[in-house]
């Protein structure tokens, strides 16, 4: 569908991010994440924010060691530690598997008490050596089943100590570049467990417990079916909104360094005057002009209230790639 696909990875990539985050309690939306990228440095390096920004150079890093790494335990420590590099879960051995049990409970619950406790250490270390046999040489199943045992089974093994939720899910797209399912990593999957997230937790548990695969390979594949269409429903409407704004810039200004501004707002639809002047290789005065443009035009909105280092944002890119999405159909 897309003349360059490359184009919309960075804005669904942020949603991504944020969705699975959000699972976890990191509470940051799409348009404080992008201002955040903008500003960084100008918060708490432990923030939600950069939590989110660390999913985001994690998933980036990985597709790129996909290139010379398969994915594997090492690929899955690497991601690891660029995940939890420099934030709160720092404390917790980024990229190291754990050496001590854990579990999923409430603060001063003890083992008994806890909703699930995975394996001890040794029981992990082999559960871990034989899901990286698994994913090497899978049994010849559809690949989408294979994934949903594959997630069951790293969520369940809980290797890390923080990050595991998001690690997990964030392997669901690894493994669909890696095999060959995606060419261009467009389609997540956090958003339809961010909505479903109860259902989501409960189908994991009651595997464990009653060995009921059925329904949730069935959640999950109705997921990928739900999350796919919304994809390229996105991915058309985002294409025409981009085919407009090209033609109002070809039309009224005939700037072929202004279809080059008008691009990168697809990929991260917020932006300063600096950057557009790096974007476009032209003067920071030109990039002000061809800012000011896309102001009048309405496709740009200014939101930090600045006289200086103003930011702006394209709402209607954000819009469409934030609208809450439903399971209906």
């Amino acid at each position: 569908m897309l003349p360059n696909p490359d184009l919309l990875i960075g804005s669904f990539l942020r949603r991504e991010a944020v969705s699975s985050s959000r699972i976890e309690g990191i509470d940051t939306n799409f348009q404080q994440l992008l201002l955040f990228e903008i500003e960084s440095g100008s918060e708490a390096v432990n923030s939600d924010p950069q939590e989110v920004v660390n999913y985001i150079d994690a998933l980036r890093f990985s597709l790129e060691r996909l290139k010379t790494l398969p994915v594997s335990l090492r690929l899955i420590r690497e991601t690891h530690a660029r995940l939890l590099a420099g934030v709160r879960g720092e404390q917790y051995r980024p990229g190291e598997f754990r050496d001590t049990q854990n579990m999923i409970a409430r603060p001063g619950e003890t083992p008994a008490d806890a909703r699930f406790v995975p394996p001890p250490v040794e029981s992990m270390t082999e559960a871990l050596n034989d899901l990286e046999r698994y994913m090497a040489y899978p049994p010849g199943m559809p690949v989408l089943v294979e994934l949903a045992l594959i997630h069951y089974q790293f969520e369940t093994i809980h290797p890390f100590l923080d990050g595991n939720g998001r690690m997990g899910r964030l392997l669901l797209t690894l493994l669909l570049c890696e095999r060959g399912c995606l060419s261009t990593p467009l389609l997540y999957l956090s958003s339809y467990l961010e909505r479903n997230k109860q259902a989501y937790v409960d189908h994991l548990l009651s595997v464990s417990r009653t060995g009921d695969w059925i329904d949730w390979i069935n959640f999950f594949l109705r997921g990928v079916a739900i999350q796919s269409r919304m994809a390229i429903a996105k991915a058309a409407e985002l294409l025409d909104l981009w085919r407009t704004y090209r033609d109002l810039v070809q039309t009224r200004y005939n700037s072929s360094n202004m279809l080059k501004l008008i691009d990168s707002l697809f990929d991260r639809p917020a932006i300063t005057i600096r950057q557009a002047a790096l974007v476009e290789g032209i003067t920071f005065a030109a990039a002000q002009r061809h800012i000011d443009r896309l102001h009048a035009e309405g496709v740009l909105k200014e939101v930090s209230g600045k006289t200086k280092n103003r930011i702006y944002v394209a709402e209607q890119i954000i819009e469409i790639v934030t609208r809450p999405e439903t399971d209906a159909g």
